[in-house]
């Protein structure tokens, strides 16, 4: 899958074609995470999927690993992200978070919509932003708030086995996972993932609202 304008162009069609939906007012803090589309090239460092060993024009996300350092969700996967600021938007938010934590600055042109937010066990309300990042070939990790970043190939989200869902003890809904080589990630990010995968790439909207979350992921 090329990172190239027909691509952008398709994302940014499939999120325009059907209403969000926004967590109520008052429903947790308001947080907001990017979905930062770019290229492949080094840094995905993960067994079980193949590390390029020169820069290639393959559609990836930006993910990281939370620093174990962090009071909440340390050593997590996560998407660059946190607590919107008063009179800040959750645009405003994502982008200034992915400056802060992985050293990106990128316009508000860059933002393609939003998916939906998503209320967690943990007191937040995300609002999903997807952003077009383009190369971004110089990022760096913000040690205080990021263990590592990873590029993870959209392919790589695409695949068979995925979602993973699994009941959980006190409620309906199962918990989503999504596998990452021979690894995997869990909801909160699972959940956005797997949005983004339908709705941006597939044109399947798809709600992740209800799914649940591991209960490691609930502190």
């Amino acid at each position: 899958m090329l990172l190239d304008d027909s691509l952008r162009q398709s994302i940014r069609q499939n999120l325009l074609s059907h209403p969000v939906h926004a967590a109520p007012v008052g429903r947790g803090h308001r947080a907001a995470v990017a979905v930062a589309v770019t290229e492949e090239g080094h840094g995905a460092q993960l067994p079980g999927i193949r590390e390029c060993t020169a820069w290639s024009h393959e559609a990836a996300l930006i993910l990281t690993r939370r620093s174990l350092t962090l009071s909440n969700h340390p050593g997590q996967w996560a998407l660059p992200g946190g607590r919107i600021d008063e009179g800040e938007t959750a645009e405003q938010a994502a982008l200034r978070e992915l400056h802060e934590e992985v050293g990106l600055v990128l316009a508000m042109d860059t933002i393609l919509g939003r998916l939906d937010d998503f209320v967690t066990h943990s007191g937040f309300a995300i609002t999903p932003v997807v952003v077009w990042a383009g190369e971004a070939r110089r990022l760096v990790a913000n040690d205080a708030e990021v263990a590592s970043i990873h590029r993870i190939p959209v392919a790589e989200f695409m695949r068979a086995d995925a979602p993973m869902l699994e009941p959980i003890a006190g409620s309906d809904a199962p918990v989503l996972r999504m596998p990452v080589g021979g690894n995997w990630i869990a909801a909160p990010t699972a959940a956005v993932l797997y949005q983004f995968r339908e709705w941006c790439i597939a044109g399947r909207p798809t709600r992740v609202a209800h799914f649940e979350q591991p209960l490691f992921a609930r502190r």
